[in-house]
């Protein structure tokens, strides 16, 4: 069982995952495991050597090529070894993760990467951790939030326009679709955070925390 010491975050792009789950796990003194940046390595290394997202084994030899370790910090959190964070979250890599993703051979190598990660215990957050990567994932939190809100936060995080980004995510959200259906995996518990600011949805992820897994609680 390798989900033992797993809190398994999964939703939609703008659902407010990564600030939950980074936040989970400084609380809970565990590692920060965010796998779109791997996914994102591999579209940012697609875009600046010319791989065409049809390329399926090109795109298998940089996700191999791709170097993935734990930063020091609080909490330690997922780096890829030579891609600063803004490079990974550009608009064009935006444009592109879903079209990298959609291989299977790239996702079965990138999920033996996740696992790795999880046997020794992390928040883990992603589109398919808690149905795919680590089903037995000791906490499965499934996040969501309504579109429009989504879109807000995406906004006001990139700093860009809310029409233009409105759109983008609505694309986003049909291409990731094809690959990973927007609905919570099995067991899952569902955390609306349309009408929740950041505290309230970290107190209502730790309530489950404390209700599933109350060992993993300092």
């Amino acid at each position: 069982m390798i989900g033992s010491r797993v809190i398994a975050i999964d939703g939609a792009a703008g659902s407010g995952k990564s600030t939950l789950a980074r936040a989970i796990a400084e609380r809970l003194g565990l590692p920060y495991v965010n796998t779109g940046e791997m996914y994102r390595a591999v579209a940012a290394a697609a875009l600046a050597s010319g791989v065409d997202t049809d390329d399926a084994p090109g795109l298998l030899d940089l996700a191999r090529r791709s170097r993935f370790i734990l930063a020091d910090g609080a909490p330690r959190e997922l780096e890829v070894e030579g891609w600063p964070r803004e490079r990974l979250h550009t608009a064009d890599v935006d444009a592109t993760v879903s079209a990298v993703s959609r291989h299977p051979a790239v996702r079965a190598h990138l999920r033996e990467a996740q696992r790795a990660f999880a046997r020794a215990g992390a928040v883990m957050e992603g589109r398919d951790i808690a149905s795919v990567v680590v089903p037995d994932a000791r906490v499965k939190v499934y996040v969501t939030a309504h579109e429009d809100v989504r879109a807000s936060r995406r906004a006001k995080q990139r700093g860009a326009d809310l029409t233009g980004t409105d759109d983008a995510l609505r694309r986003r959200d049909a291409r990731d679709a094809v690959t990973t259906p927007h609905v919570p995996a099995a067991g899952a518990d569902v955390v609306d955070t349309t009408h929740l600011d950041v505290d309230g949805a970290i107190e209502a992820i730790m309530a489950i925390v404390r209700r599933r897994a109350p060992e993993l609680v300092p």
